[in-house]
């Protein structure tokens, strides 16, 4: 299993690139996890689910409670396709500090995480570092210098993430091939 996350306002090429890597890596086999969220993760489970049954979205919230509406349509194809899960019980609503507590459950489930894209205060951030703790490999892609969106992922490669542009390269590190 390898977590796939980034930024909820994510940019065409960081949408694309999450799209890329979840194809390839379901495709090669391996569970794509995320947090159902917008932008970094909805990309990722489109690009699993383009492949087969190969995803688990991790809730912050009760699993009969979709969080953004906007979301209910992926939950649906998922739950069909995939896994739901949720630490929280039904009937259980969203709260900001449920986030970090799913971040917590995706970075526990997996063997590596891989930030797409992330501004310096995202949540993102917060599942790589639950990883790191937990002993998973945290990788991160580059990007432009002046690009806010990719200073998160610049500060975790500079904290020794591994610095990924292909996703063969995350499955030769965790000795997937």
């Amino acid at each position: 299993m390898i977590a796939i996350v980034g930024s909820r306002r994510a940019s065409i090429h960081g949408l694309r690139s999450a799209h890329l890597f979840a194809r390839f890596l379901a495709r090669a086999g391996a569970v794509v996890v995320s947090g159902l969220a917008r932008g970094i993760d909805g990309a990722a489970y489109a690009g699993a689910l383009a492949i087969g049954p190969r995803t688990v979205a991790v809730c912050g919230t009760g699993l009969d409670i979709t969080y953004l509406k906007e979301r209910l349509a992926l939950a649906r194809a998922i739950n069909r396709n995939g896994l739901l899960v949720s630490e929280f019980a039904p009937g259980v609503g969203p709260q900001a500090f449920h986030f970090p507590k799913r971040n917590r459950i995706i970075a526990a489930l997996v063997s590596g995480v891989v930030v797409i894209e992330a501004a310096q205060k995202s949540g993102s951030l917060i599942t790589a570092r639950f990883a790191a703790d937990l002993g998973r490999e945290v990788f991160a892609l580059p990007g432009p210098i002046d690009e806010p969106l990719h200073a998160g992922c610049h500060e975790l490669i500079q904290q020794g993430a591994t610095l990924v542009c292909e996703p063969n390269e995350m499955l030769e590190d965790l000795n997937f091939l």
